[in-house]
């Protein structure tokens, strides 16, 4: 297959079909999984269970208290499918699938989901959090591993022609590790080759995000093209949230959906609702930065998924942006964080 050039790229979006007029993204959803294994690798089981979940014990699993690999892990292409189906018939158009490496991505399959389904999904590349890095990651250079991301991105991904369309979800945990970091640099290279945006899974420690910041400018990334995401798990107070503001980034709450302040990976916070969401994206608005927010659901656990009755891909279609509007958001302001921010991002420069 041959390589696409920068020259090529430029000024276009590339979904898992291939290169589009960014025009024709329309309304995104900037960060979700349709098919995945968060499950950590040493409770992964080969060949997976195959059984359904038992909803009796729904509110366990919605809560994350109740660990279980069916739950965690989804690989079904049909399930993709009709949850990509959802988005389009609510009115979304264009979903950025962020499996990459650690997690089980499946490039052909999000093909599938999309040639069956109508939506545009634009999927990520690189390496998700330490512990779930392939050991031999510690042995790649940083030049290696940025060639990778490049190649995903010019040529396609994990063995297949399918090619990506920005860098990331690249993961950081707590302690920040050595191999996170390189592979931080690695995507600022590969930014910086490709033209791409960059999104980032902030560590779970409210400094985390302004420490990725400092080592964004040290490595020469884009900040107006990069995002920090999971603002609502990880930022709580305005002199933090406006200092990474101010600084340029994208700032991404990806947690819609997500009402419960039961939040197993961090228990000592407390996760805000919806309108919670609404009030600190409202803060930003009017310090001047509208064209820094984008927004999304983040689901990765089969019972977020609405045929498991969860809220599912299309609730910020069906709920949040009726919200919006009646909290006094402008149509203007909606179109931003929906339509125009993500369009920027997803178009290569």
């Amino acid at each position: 297959m041959p390589r696409l050039s920068r020259d090529q790229m430029r000024g276009k979006a590339q979904t898992v079909l291939g290169l589009i007029d960014p025009a024709e993204l329309g309304s995104t959803l900037m960060h979700e999984h349709l098919i995945w294994n968060i499950t950590p690798p040493p409770l992964r089981s080969d060949p997976p269970p195959t059984e359904d979940l038992d909803l009796f014990r729904w509110w366990d699993l919605q809560t994350s208290t109740l660990k279980e690999y069916r739950n965690t892990t989804q690989l079904d292409v049909g399930a993709a499918t009709r949850a990509a189906a959802e988005v389009v018939q609510h009115g979304g158009r264009t979903i950025v699938e962020l499996t990459i490496g650690g997690l089980m991505p499946d490039p052909n399959g999000l093909a599938q989901a999309s040639r069956d389904s109508g939506a545009q999904i634009v999927m990520g590349c690189g390496h998700y959090v330490h512990d779930y890095q392939d050991p031999a990651n510690e042995h790649r250079s940083v030049e290696v591993l940025a060639q990778e991301m490049v190649d995903q991105v010019q040529l396609g991904a994990w063995g297949t022609e399918v090619r990506a369309g920005l860098l990331g979800e690249i993961g950081c945990q707590w302690p920040w590790t050595d191999l996170e970091k390189k592979m931080l640099h690695a995507a600022c290279l590969a930014q910086q080759e490709t033209g791409a945006a960059l999104t980032i899974h902030p560590a779970r420690h409210e400094d985390h995000p302004w420490m990725l910041v400092e080592f964004l400018r040290e490595h020469g990334a884009d900040l107006s093209r990069t995002i920090i995401d999971h603002i609502d798990r990880t930022i709580f107070d305005d002199d933090r949230l406006f200092r990474l503001a101010d600084a340029g980034v994208i700032l991404e709450w990806d947690l819609f959906g997500q009402e419960s302040c039961y939040y197993a990976p961090n228990i000592d916070i407390d996760m805000p609702n919806d309108a919670g969401r609404l009030r600190d994206i409202r803060k930003v608005i009017d310090r001047g930065h509208g064209d820094q927010v984008v927004i999304s659901h983040d689901i990765c656990h089969v019972v977020q998924m609405s045929e498991w009755g969860g809220h599912g891909y299309a609730h910020i279609y069906k709920k949040v942006i009726p919200l919006m509007r009646r909290r006094g958001y402008t149509e203007a302001e909606i179109d931003a964080i929906m339509v125009a921010t993500p369009r920027r991002l997803l178009t290569f420069i």
